[in-house]
């Protein structure tokens, strides 16, 4: 539940609704208390879940007197929220939220608007509507002008339209009213409404229900596991930003990694990393519509390199320069500031981008299920990614989980670099390019040789690869190596390097990314996806039974909407970081493919 008045503390059971432009994340008691317009990475004017100072602002709340219990469910298979809000005196309304997503006029209508519609189901309720948006990151609560059945909010540089058949007198006084009808809402652009307000919002939210259960009935989906699956698709597809094809890592900044520590992150952007793995994800789901519009994202990232260093993450619209700076009017989640607006990370040097670009667009070449396959000229722009991740690949690099203050060799990122030549080697084979294929595959061995040379540690077969070149400390994307076809599950020396991380880095049924002291200290989470490439360590390791267990585990720990965040205690199992998170999605994913039944076992 958001805000801090009276004893009530934020906390992470929220449920995402978006259209792949906007997005919002609702609380326990149906207040919208995080949502960026005109997209994910801009002003939150509804801030309250990291707004310390009060829960009746940076909030579209519906209150109902009397109030004594609250559930909540999704429309099956849909990002559409249905919260049931129920009072001491037996009386009951249903709030149905959703941003309006289906196809209009030939093409995708995926306005940045919110809706909402309150219908009485039992006795005779008495509303409140609290609805108060703020601007510039929690500076101002927005001003208001009003028509007969619109009120305008001033919002930054925008100006936010309310259309609704409710009474604006008692929405603007925030005077409780009994509810006698189905109330509708849209808080959409600045522009007048088209058509009857109750008319117009059922059919969106009828046609925005068609579009998810379309869309989701062409997942191939595992036997076990459906809905936790159907779920992270679904909330995977809400990350990304439809009219670039970036795919964000969360919807929120700011949420700690652990208590008081600052390891505050704005996860807002693209970054190249996780944005591969959501593609390989629902990739293995059949969800095709994501990668091609993420692909079409990538050409443009590579033609504005023109050649040269890619950084690990950019905004929405490709934007570069994503410089850090902190909120000081919003008090951060439970009073933990800072509030950061931007990620320093772009600065960063991490090698490993070059691999993950290549890697999705590879598949471009080979899938004959794309509308657009990738051709020659998309392969020589491929090849000059190539050609970075050659020459950077015996190169210090802040590593995948950037840190801040030191650089080494990571051997995360020299197998990426691995990956991204021996990749280009297979495109340019199928192409009929046998003088490319062999000098890519020349390289590739030669990364290889220079991985086997400094990232073992130890003699022959007794030891364990490291986490980089210069030191034999663990880490755990070396669990990786089996997923990237560097290395087989069988061989002795992914074998011994797996022991060795889980005797150093698991912590019952969690995993630790590294227990190595960084920027900020001995971490005091563990790292969700961590765990789940444990999970798929232990699959290939042929301990399946406890593979199943400690997945079963991991999914009693999501939100009451299914989902997960970044990290969690590995003590309490309380979760902390940005929420959803996209890598712990995709963990779902990938371990309920690997473990599930086959199909064929009910035929």
């Amino acid at each position: 539940m958001a805000g801090s008045v009276s004893g009530v503390k934020p906390d992470l059971e929220l449920w995402p609704i978006g259209n792949c432009q906007v997005s919002g994340l609702i609380d326990e008691r149906a207040g919208l208390v995080w949502g960026c317009v005109p997209r994910v990475d801009g002003d939150p004017v509804f801030c309250s879940l990291l707004n310390g100072r009060s829960q009746d602002v940076g909030v579209w709340r519906f209150e109902l007197e009397g109030q004594v219990s609250a559930t909540q469910r999704y429309e099956r298979n849909s990002p559409i929220l249905i919260t049931r809000l129920e009072a001491e005196d037996g009386s009951a309304v249903e709030i149905f939220d959703f941003c309006p997503r289906f196809e209009r006029n030939g093409r995708m209508y995926r306005p940045v608007a919110f809706t909402r519609i309150v219908r009485p189901v039992s006795g005779a309720p008495r509303m409140r509507v609290v609805l108060r948006p703020m601007r510039d990151y929690g500076t101002s609560v927005a001003e208001t002008t009003n028509g007969t059945n619109h009120i305008r909010y001033l919002v930054g540089s925008q100006v936010m339209r309310l259309s609704t058949d409710s009474p604006v007198g008692y929405i603007l006084e925030q005077r409780p009213f009994r509810v006698e009808s189905d109330q509708h809402f849209f808080l959409g652009p600045d522009e007048p409404f088209s058509g009857n307000v109750r008319g117009e919002v059922r059919r969106m939210h009828s046609n925005t229900r068609k579009y998810w259960q379309l869309w989701v009935r062409g997942l191939a989906t595992p036997l076990e596991w459906q809905d936790e699956v159907i779920r992270a698709a679904i909330t995977l597809k809400l990350c990304q930003h439809e009219e670039t094809g970036a795919i964000v890592a969360s919807l929120t900044t700011s949420i700690p990694e652990a208590p008081n520590t600052e390891r505050n992150w704005d996860y807002r952007y693209c970054w190249i990393r996780d944005s591969y793995y959501t593609i390989q994800a629902l990739n293995r789901l059949g969800a095709l519509d994501v990668m091609e519009k993420y692909l079409g994202y990538l050409r443009n990232i590579v033609d504005s390199a023109k050649g040269g260093q890619i950084q690990p993450l950019y905004s929405v619209m490709g934007v570069a320069e994503l410089n850090e700076a902190t909120a000081p009017y919003l008090a951060g989640y439970r009073d933990m500031g800072p509030v950061r607006i931007g990620n320093a990370a772009y600065k960063q040097v991490q090698h490993d981008c070059y691999g993950q670009i290549v890697l999705p667009t590879a598949q471009g070449f080979f899938d004959k299920r794309l509308i657009r396959m990738a051709d020659e000229g998309d392969f020589e722009s491929l090849e000059q990614v190539g050609e970075m991740a050659w020459k950077m690949h015996d190169q210090p690099d802040a590593g995948l989980w950037e840190f801040r203050t030191r650089e080494e060799v990571h051997t995360y990122s020299a197998v990426m670099s691995w990956a991204a030549c021996d990749r280009l080697a297979n495109v340019a084979s199928y192409l009929g390019k046998s003088d490319r294929a062999e000098l890519w595959q020349e390289r590739a061995d030669m990364i290889r040789s220079t991985i086997e040379k400094h990232a073992w540690k130890g003699d022959g077969d007794n030891g364990h690869y490291g986490a980089t070149f210069e030191t034999d400390y663990l880490d755990a994307s070396l669990l990786q190596m089996v997923e990237l076809h560097y290395i087989d599950s069988d061989d002795t020396r992914f074998q011994a390097t797996f022991e060795a991380i889980e005797k150093a880095l698991r912590r019952g049924p969690h995993m630790l990314r590294y227990a190595k002291e960084d920027d900020f200290g001995l971490p005091e989470t563990a790292f969700n996806i961590c765990t789940f490439w444990l999970i798929e360590a232990l699959h290939l390791a042929h301990r399946d039974e406890e593979a199943r267990e400690l997945f079963c585990t991991m999914l009693n720990h999501r939100t009451k909407s299914g989902l997960l965040s970044e990290d969690m205690d590995f003590e309490t199992g309380e979760l902390w970081g940005n929420f959803p998170q996209t890598y712990s999605l995709v963990g779902i994913i990938n371990c309920a493919e690997l473990l599930s039944k086959s199909w064929d076992t009910v035929r």
